[in-house]
């Protein structure tokens, strides 16, 4: 069993990114270029996420930096974590449910598309009591590819140690990230919908549930 992380294990946020990013800029840099430095941002990310939905490249906080021509230090890399925290806290029914699938002896994996470090997130995993209830983890940031490229779906596989995508199930928020990507793999697929991820007509996901402890009963019937 392998998740998403951001609208699946952690419900979605709406959120203003130019604000995101000014909160950042003004907690460092001088008054006069926290706009500039904001505007870069915002749009160094979009840019980067265009890539990985159209080229299923991967990228990563340090490239995001560089690419709008801002310094990532380490009090601003900082800043950046503290200022998104509020927007990272697990679903409290994610570890019941977690421990009921290792309990049933299924392995259970993530995989993200993120520009985040594997510490970043490891970090709220442990807060929030979810990381060792976690077989392995693939974030898109320290491989080539996002989903919902194969390759990503193949390496979440292999951290988990399974061999047969028809025996894996994934669970995300994404239409076409997601659902269409784990289904393109070979695998099963669960949807937990989010009307602000835009629709995929050919992204048809063998089960769709409206809360994670929902995922269970689904689980049990694949598995009798």
């Amino acid at each position: 069993m392998i998740f998403d992380w951001g609208g699946t294990l952690t419900p979605w946020h709406d959120v203003e990114l130019p604000d995101i990013w000014r909160r950042i800029c003004a907690a460092h840099l001088d008054a006069d270029q926290v706009e500039r430095a904001a505007t870069a941002l915002v749009e160094a990310e979009l840019e980067l996420w265009r890539r990985g939905k159209d080229e299923h490249r991967s990228a990563t906080i340090d490239e995001l930096y560089a690419l709008a021509g801002v310094e990532a230090t380490e009090a601003v890399l900082a800043t950046h974590y503290e200022t998104w925290t509020p927007h990272t806290f697990i679903d409290p029914a994610a570890p019941p449910l977690l421990r009921e699938l290792r309990g049933r002896g299924i392995k259970v994996g993530v995989l993200s598309n993120t520009m985040w470090s594997r510490e970043w997130h490891e970090r709220i995993f442990e807060r929030d009591g979810v990381l060792g209830l976690l077989d392995g983890a693939v974030y898109s940031s320290e491989i080539p590819w996002t989903k919902p490229h194969a390759k990503a779906f193949r390496a979440a596989m292999d951290v988990v140690g399974a061999t047969d995508p028809s025996r894996c199930v994934f669970v995300g928020d994404r239409p076409y990230d997601d659902i269409h990507g784990a289904k393109s793999t070979g695998m099963r697929a669960v949807l937990i919908p989010n009307s602000t991820v835009p629709a995929w007509e050919t992204a048809v996901p063998d089960a769709t549930i409206e809360r994670l402890a929902d995922l269970l009963a689904h689980v049990d019937a694949w598995t009798r």
